[in-house]
């Protein structure tokens, strides 16, 4: 810990987090040169721990400068560029188009079908994106899903001082969904591509882009009346309504993903503006935000584990 007293200081850059006054720097590099030099001497095994951890920041450091040149480049190529899977919407205007991040191709089929292609577009994502809050920078622009995410919205990636700035200006759609099954692991997904966001598109969900779309859970029908429901209170409130009556017979259907749902009824329940219910993404707190995203999707364990068993309903677990 070095101490300086200056008494005129002179920063580098907006965020003043480097002193610039040349007299200053000159002695500190000294002073820290020697006892450095010293320390190294006297510890060789610490030495070469140091020496390897610069060594894997420095590769790591030139592998995410070309990961995040290539999606870069494949950004700034506006037709040719895009994603393979991405089915575009023809409306151009970013303020009438929505993107629908679909869990898997069987709801994205589902999806492209029941859309209507004026103004949506669906991008299928396979399976569990990279959980960004675990992996190295340069694992996080060389994954597929997430360049194909970067690549659909057309944003341009920040330079290496500031690699999570983006530029909007090119930005697609002004309404970017998260759509995923109704189950645990579709939550899973949602928390996924919501911790990419908030780490490295924090932008986005700051001007009001994210929203994630509320598939039903249930189907309760009775001759020719049917009626969706959103959770297990909605159920049996229309079980019991529906079942009054000479005929009783209702059926339930539990639909366990989206790709259960034909085009029609994830369009009527879930994508039909007049009808859906979109929850937007907002952020109240910044530094609370990033406190649960680092002890929900974090390396220690300890304090994800006290969470879920304070708020889950079934404690039994086993993380």
């Amino acid at each position: 810990m070095i101490s300086v007293k200056v008494m005129e200081p002179q920063f580098e850059g907006q965020t003043k987090t480097k002193l610039g006054n040349s007299e200053v720097s000159g002695a500190v590099d000294q002073l820290v040169g020697e006892m450095l030099n010293n320390y190294l001497e006297e510890n060789p095994k610490d030495a070469k721990q140091i020496i390897l951890k610069v060594i894997l920041a420095a590769k790591a450091r030139q592998a995410a400068r070309k990961a995040r040149e290539m999606v870069q480049r494949k950004t700034v190529m506006s037709s040719t560029g895009l994603p393979g899977k991405l089915s575009d919407c023809s409306e151009k205007d970013p303020e009438k188009c929505e993107i629908f991040l679909v869990e898997g191709d069987s709801a994205g089929g589902t999806a492209k079908q029941g859309r209507d292609r004026a103004f949506q577009a669906i991008l299928p994502l396979r399976g569990k994106i990279l959980n960004v809050e675990k992996a190295m920078q340069h694992k996080v622009f060389d994954n597929e899903e997430i360049k194909n995410i970067f690549t659909a919205l057309g944003v341009s990636v920040g330079t290496e001082e500031d690699s999570k700035a983006l530029n909007l200006e090119k930005l697609r759609y002004h309404k970017i969904v998260i759509m995923c099954d109704a189950d645990v692991d579709g939550s899973h997904i949602s928390t996924l591509i919501l911790t990419f966001f908030f780490r490295y598109m924090k932008d986005l969900i700051e001007n009001g882009y994210i929203y994630i779309a509320t598939p039903p859970l249930y189907l309760v029908k009775k001759g020719k009346d049917q009626r969706y429901c959103w959770n297990d209170e909605e159920r049996d409130a229309h079980i019991a309504d529906m079942g009054k009556g000479k005929d009783s017979s209702v059926s339930i259907q539990r639909y366990k993903g989206l790709g259960e749902m034909n085009a029609s009824q994830l369009w009527d329940t879930t994508m039909q503006p007049k009808n859906r219910t979109l929850r937007q993404v907002t952020i109240d707190s910044a530094a609370e935000a990033d406190h649960v995203f680092s002890m929900l999707m974090g390396d220690d364990v300890p304090p994800r584990r006290e969470f879920i068993e304070r708020n889950a309903k079934y404690a039994n677990i086993d993380v």
